[in-house]
C-alpha cells in the first residue's frame, strides 16, 4: 500500500496513518463505493471490497473504541459482537482501550432478536441506541443481553446517543453506516472524518450511494490517499 498525497510514500503503515486524534472524541466514517457511486454490489457492500479495503476495515475496527452501526445494515451485511483481535491487542492496550471495540446498534423500531450473533460470543457487551416511544418491553427484553442507551423522545438523537457513548469513554468513534445512518451523523454535525474507498468496478443499477436521505451541503478536505491494485483508500477530515 503506498500513499499518493499530501507526500508520495511507497510503503505505508495503515495503523499510523489512521491513528485517532488524541485531544478530543472524534467519529470517523468508513463506507466503500464504486467508479459509478454505488455503495453495494448485488445488495451488500461486501460486493466492492477487496484486499486493500479489508486490511483498513481491519485497521480501523482495531483502532475504535466503538463501531456504530444501523440495525439493518448489521442485518444485511451479517454483523456479529465483536471480538478482541490479537494483532491489535498491544496497541489497544498502548491506548488505554479495552481489548474489543463495543459493537453500537442504532435502531429506530427495535425489530432485534435477542437471540443473535449481535448479542453473544464478542468482547463487549452490545449497545443499542434507541428512542423513548419504542415498544417498552421490547427495550426489557434487549436489556438482558445488551446496554439499552435510549436517545431521543421520537426519534434517535445522535448527538445525545454519542456524547453518552463518551461518557461511557467510548469517544474514538467508527461509523460504519449505512448510507441513512451516515446521512444521520453528517446532518447533526457530528462527522469528523471520512475514510471512503474507491472501488475499481462499474456497478450500474440503482443502488444507494454512501450517503443517502437528506440535503447536507458538508465540506470535507482530503487528509490522504492510498493506493493499492487500483483501489483508492482516501481519508477526508470536516473542517
Amino acid at each position: 500500500m503506498r500513499q499518493l498525497h499530501p507526500t508520495y510514500d511507497e510503503k505505508v503503515d495503515p495503523i499510523v496513518a489512521y491513528r485517532y486524534p488524541n485531544d478530543r472524541p472524534w467519529l470517523r466514517a468508513n463506507m466503500v463505493s464504486s467508479l459509478d457511486g454505488s455503495a453495494v454490489r448485488d445488495g451488500r457492500s461486501e460486493g466492492l471490497s477487496s484486499a486493500a479495503d479489508k486490511e483498513v476495515f481491519g485497521v480501523l475496527r482495531g483502532l475504535a473504541d466503538v463501531v456504530l452501526v444501523g440495525a439493518g445494515t448489521a442485518r444485511t451485511e451479517g454483523y456479529r459482537a465483536l471480538r478482541p483481535k490479537e494483532a491489535y491487542v498491544g496497541v489497544r492496550a498502548s491506548l488505554g482501550q479495552r481489548p474489543a471495540p463495543v459493537l453500537a446498534l442504532v435502531s429506530g423500531r427495535l425489530d432485534l432478536d435477542p437471540a443473535s450473533q449481535l448479542f453473544h460470543g464478542g468482547g463487549e457487551r452490545t449497545v443499542v441506541i434507541t428512542h423513548a416511544s419504542t415498544d417498552a418491553e421490547a427495550r426489557e427484553r434487549l436489556a438482558v443481553v445488551a446496554d439499552v442507551v435510549v436517545a431521543g423522545d421520537d426519534a434517535v438523537d445522535l448527538a445525545t446517543a454519542l456524547d453518552t457513548l463518551a461518557e461511557r469513554g467510548l469517544s474514538r468513534v467508527l461509523c460504519e453506516g449505512g448510507p441513512s445512518l451516515l446521512a444521520a451523523v453528517a446532518a447533526a454535525g457530528r462527522l469528523d472524518e471520512l475514510c471512503l474507498t474507491l472501488a475499481p468496478q462499474l456497478v450500474g443499477g440503482d443502488g444507494p450511494r454512501v450517503v443517502a436521505g437528506t440535503d447536507l451541503g458538508v465540506t470535507l478536505s482530503l487528509a490522504h490517499l492510498l493506493e493499492q491494485d487500483s483501489v483508492l483508500l482516501s481519508r477526508y477530515v470536516a473542517g
